[in-house]
């Protein structure tokens, strides 16, 4: 076997990103929180954080405190959100990098004032910390259940009287949006509304309200509020398979690697662990040099060729044959001798004929996210710019102090 050229490579199109974002600020007419947690969904935090902010996005949005202080740390400006804290997440730093906050509970929102009494003041007066209130509207996971909403407003706007914080949102997250027919749909909308009306009637006027994840703000005008949060749409991916229009979305992540070697197989040759598929007849079969190690799944891996996860290679799509390895897969060539070091495409666009990373989820039973965010292992992440200038001005870039709420 002779060493290939190449090294396998995640390719981000940054360009795509930009567009993405300014494509779902003209659909919605909403300002946009992008989603850049778990890595930028696997795309680079930091990268498709400017990228999206470039495409007009108004506020980041991360999961853990960490990432939110990586993305202000890199220079990131404005409103960076973050909703999963834990007994020893440090609101001190957080505080004084002017992040958003997310609070659950009346616990949470005393663990805040405590930090909020320490920082210093700020040299311009007026609150410390900067805290948005989530609430649980029907996904019953993180958020404050209905039974503790009184409790958590009323103890949100005495810290407001205190000069602890300023309430900058109030949010929740669907359940179902994919499924735009779900009836808990109108369910978790109601509930968000009754929500508001709670938090307005105890005194509470927040920057920002926000329900719709990428499938809703997409699919569903009536839950944009004054923001909506987009993750996997800002990256080119179908938040609701089968649902969702052509808005002109472009996947922005392309894997590749070389071909590492071409070899013969006889019939019923049985072809890697556990021989999950013997060679029905004479064949070529091509090494990948790629595994689960690498974040590839192992379910890629299928008996049946109608459902195997496949790749491009020399123009042709190559379905994977035997169980995906710890650091490489084998696909079949069908005949075929491309050169050790030919370019394999795992997945991307689909510009060239390659799958996509929807075409991989559904071989693999799972979601397009969890495809590109899992990606990664040993592979260097590259990035270019397709150029994609998609212009759009749109009529609003923030959301308005006292806009609608619906």
């Amino acid at each position: 076997m002779n060493p290939s050229p190449g090294t396998p490579e995640i390719r981000v199109d940054l360009g795509a990103i930009r567009a993405n974002a300014a494509r779902l600020v003209a659909h919605t007419k909403a300002p946009l929180i992008a989603v850049v947690k778990a890595d930028g969904y696997g795309h680079g935090m930091v990268e498709a954080a400017r990228a999206a902010k470039d495409g007009g996005a108004f506020a980041l949005a991360v999961a853990a405190p960490e990432e939110a202080l990586a993305l202000r740390e890199a220079g990131l400006p404005g409103m960076i959100l973050c909703w999963l804290t834990n007994p020893d997440t440090d609101y001190k730093a957080c505080i004084a990098a002017g992040l958003d906050v997310t609070a659950y509970s009346v616990a949470e929102l005393d663990a805040i004032a405590e930090a909020a009494a320490a920082a210093p003041a700020p040299a311009s007066g007026g609150e410390r910390a900067r805290v948005q209130l989530k609430v649980d509207t029907g996904l019953t996971r993180g958020g404050a259940p209905r039974s503790e909403w009184e409790a958590l407003f009323a103890r949100a706007r005495r810290g407001e009287q205190e000069g602890s914080w300023r309430i900058t949102g109030v949010w929740s997250h669907f359940a179902c949006s994919d499924d735009p027919d779900h009836p808990a749909n109108d369910e978790q909308e109601r509930a968000f509304r009754e929500a508001l009306a709670q938090a307005g009637a105890a005194g509470l006027d927040p920057e920002i309200t926000h329900l719709s994840n990428s499938a809703a703000a997409i699919l569903r005008p009536s839950a944009r509020f004054t923001a909506v949060r987009c993750g996997i749409a800002l990256y080119g991916l179908d938040p609701a398979p089968g649902h969702t229009p052509d808005i002109g979305l472009r996947p922005a992540m392309t894997v590749r690697a070389p071909l590492v070697m071409v070899k013969d197989a006889e019939p019923g040759a049985g072809v890697s662990y556990g021989h999950l598929w013997r060679a029905e007849r004479e064949t070529t079969l091509g090494l990948i040099p790629l595994g689960y190690g690498d974040g590839i799944p192992r379910h890629a891996s299928s008996p049946d060729p109608a459902t195997a996860a496949e790749v491009l290679v020399a123009g042709r799509r190559r379905p994977i044959r035997g169980r995906v390895c710890m650091d490489q897969f084998v696909v079949d060539l069908d005949g075929d001798r491309p050169p050790v070091g030919a370019e394999v495409v795992l997945f991307g666009p689909g510009d060239d004929g390659e799958p996509t990373a929807q075409d991989w989820a559904e071989a693999c039973g799972t979601i397009n996210y969890e495809i590109v965010t899992r990606i990664g292992g040993r592979m260097s992440r590259t990035y270019d710019d397709s150029g994609d200038t998609f212009v759009h001005t749109p009529t609003v870039h923030t959301p308005a102090r006292h806009g609608s709420q619906g």
